[in-house]
């Protein structure tokens, strides 16, 4: 009896549509068959066609949507959080995590200014402390 090569597991992508999973699949590399929610999340927000879309290249027809090889993963990772966060809020998706961190950083920056003022305002004392301490040892002497 001949011993059969088992292909190897379809990707998430080809898995949810139903697909024969080839080695030139562009999902491969990107979703694994251990993350279906990862293209699950991708799919139900952008389609696999326009995902498709953004990481293939098309020589003979240069787009906006051509992404060099050595940022498709940086893609993937960004499109995957941008679905996620529209699932999550169907109106502001990401933006609303923006704004959020935009406020968070608002904070932080006016909390930093009264710090260092605060710091300056330390300095200040101590320094005219010190100043008392000298004159005061040297007035007793």
């Amino acid at each position: 009896m001949a011993s059969r090569s088992r292909s190897p597991a379809p990707c998430a992508a080809c898995k949810l549509l139903r697909k024969r999973c080839s080695e030139a699949c562009i999902f491969i590399p990107y979703f694994p068959p251990t993350e279906p929610e990862k293209f699950a999340a991708v799919h139900r927000v952008f389609g696999a066609r326009n995902a498709s879309k953004m990481l293939k290249v098309f020589p003979t027809e240069p787009s906006y949507a051509d992404i060099p090889a050595n940022f498709r993963e940086d893609a993937v990772i960004s499109m995957v959080y941008e679905a996620n966060a529209r699932l999550r809020d169907p109106v502001y998706g990401c933006v609303a995590s923006i704004a959020a961190f935009q406020i968070q950083n608002s904070q932080l920056q006016r909390e930093l200014t009264n710090a260092l003022a605060e710091n300056i305002a330390l300095k200040s004392q101590l320094s005219e402390a010190q100043f008392l301490l000298a004159h005061l040892s040297t007035s007793h002497t």
